[in-house]
């Protein structure tokens, strides 16, 4: 008797919890330089959100030195997202280009040191 395939419940996103310094600012700078919206900020500012579309984000507050978290994120249209990131001031600390193993990428960094690295096919 063959064994039967489990079936598997439907789970959402995972949400990134960020390393930062103050909840409030970083808030501020991926509203401002990275097109998310203010989410929520917890009473004592310890832990907060932004979202844009179906991403959210959470920040908690740390006391350095920590350990920046790296995500990599797929962009359907590099171009126009590195341009969008461009014209809004993001910290673009390395320019789109093809890399070596095949993706083009660009790599944002935000005010705690978080990286983000853009990539299509």
């Amino acid at each position: 008797m063959a064994a039967e395939k489990k079936q598997m419940t439907s789970i959402g996103q995972p949400v990134p919890e960020l390393p930062v310094i103050d909840v409030e600012r970083a808030q501020q700078h991926y509203r401002d330089a990275l097109g998310f919206e203010i989410a929520w900020l917890y009473p004592g500012k310890e832990i907060g959100a932004v979202s844009r579309g179906r991403v959210a984000i959470f920040f908690r507050k740390r006391t350095p030195p920590f350990e920046p978290a790296i995500h990599w994120v797929f962009a359907e249209d590099i171009d126009a997202t590195y341009q969008e990131l461009q014209s809004s001031g993001a910290n673009i600390v390395d320019p789109l280009q093809k890399k070596p193993w095949g993706l083009r990428q660009f790599t944002v960094e935000d005010l705690d040191g978080n990286l983000f690295h853009f990539h299509h096919d």
